[in-house]
Parts: C-alpha cells; structure tokens; sequence
C-alpha cells in the first residue's frame, strides 16, 4: 500500500515540475519557490484512525486518511497560489476533490495555508487507481511561520502558554502584512518595467 502512494506523489511531482517549467518559460519566472513531499509514518496513520473512531483496516485507511501522501508547495505570493489551484483545478490528469482555505479563513491560531485534496491516477495492470494525496500551498512567510509554530508546540508539550500563544498570534498577522506588500511591491516593479518597454518601443518607432 504505501508503495502506490510514493508513486502517486512521483506522479503528482512530475505534474508539478511540467507547470514550472511551463510558467519559467512563458512567463520568465515561477511563482513556486519550493516542494517538499512526504508519506505519512505508519504511527500517525494508526494514531489518527483512532482518534477519529475508524476501525483499523487498509479499507478504512484509503476511504478515510487523505493525508497518507502530502504535498508542500511554497510560493512567493498569495496570488500564485491561487492562480495554482486554478490550474489544477481544470487538469484532465488529477481530480481536486475538497479546497480548505484558511488563507481567507485563518485558524484561530493564527495559521494560513490553502489544503487541496486531490487524486492522482496510476495507470496499474489491474487498470487504472486513482490514489488521493493532500497538497499545501503557502507564501514563503507562512512557511516560515508554521515552521516556528511547529517547533514550539512541541517544544511547549503541545499546551503553549497563553502569552506565546498571542505573539504567534501577532507574528501570523505580520506575516499576512508582509505578504500583501511584497505583492504590493511585485505589482509596482511590473508595472514600472511594462511602463519602460512601452517608452523604449515609443522612442523606437
């Protein structure tokens, strides 16, 4: 079983790799910065079927665990990761089955992130399978964020004092404020270059 989910995320990585190279070559640039995949330890799984209430079997673990195989996307702006899962979300050769956004709807924590369920197909002897996978997409700064988050949690016992709890709190929003004038920014300094084009291709004719 957890050889089809490598397998799927080899697929889904190679998907990934194709919309690179497509954007860097359209468009001069890719808006993704990074990719990190991973498959879920067999510990976790067993450990989330029970506090979910599931039965331990390989039926329930494939009906009911769509994290098994994930995905990290990092991007450099919040609208690169929308303008992703617009792509995505019109491919022929993957299925997005469930959108959880909590860039619009951050956690009360603080915690941004958009989470795709998707499913990938496998072309196997016995036909075609197709195996579910969950994709995160973040800004660079909220990786950063959930980074630290992750290290505290653990570092805290997973019970963060109430004051560490409210500077994680502040630090997401400043992180959310990073993002939007680095766009801010990105949309000046590309509108400032069109602006010269224009002026050279004027002085030219």
């Amino acid at each position: 079983m957890p050889a089809l989910y490598r397998l799927a995320l080899n697929e889904l990585q190679n998907k990934i790799d194709v919309i690179k190279t497509e954007w860097q070559i359209r468009d001069g640039f890719s808006p993704i910065e990074h990719i990190k995949s991973r498959i879920k330890d067999p510990k976790s799984i067993v450990q989330k079927m029970e506090r979910k209430g599931y039965e331990l079997s390989f039926e329930n673990m494939e009906k009911y665990i769509h994290d098994i195989a994930g995905m990290r996307i990092v991007c450099a702006f919040v609208k690169d990761i929308y303008r992703l899962v617009d792509h995505l979300s019109i491919r022929e050769d993957l299925r997005v089955l469930e959108i959880k956004d909590y860039i619009a709807h951050p956690k009360p924590n603080g915690y941004q992130s958009l989470h795709l369920i998707v499913a990938i197909p496998l072309i196997l002897l016995e036909g075609t399978r197709w195996v579910k996978a969950e994709i995160q997409l973040r800004t660079l700064a909220m990786d950063f964020w959930a980074s630290m988050e992750h290290i505290l949690y653990y570092k805290f016992d997973k019970q963060l004092p109430s004051h560490v709890a409210e500077e994680l709190r502040e630090a997401a929003q400043a992180a959310d404020e990073l993002d939007q004038k680095m766009l801010r920014l990105r949309t000046e300094i590309l509108q400032l270059s069109e602006d010269v084009n224009t002026g050279i291709k004027e002085h030219k004719s």
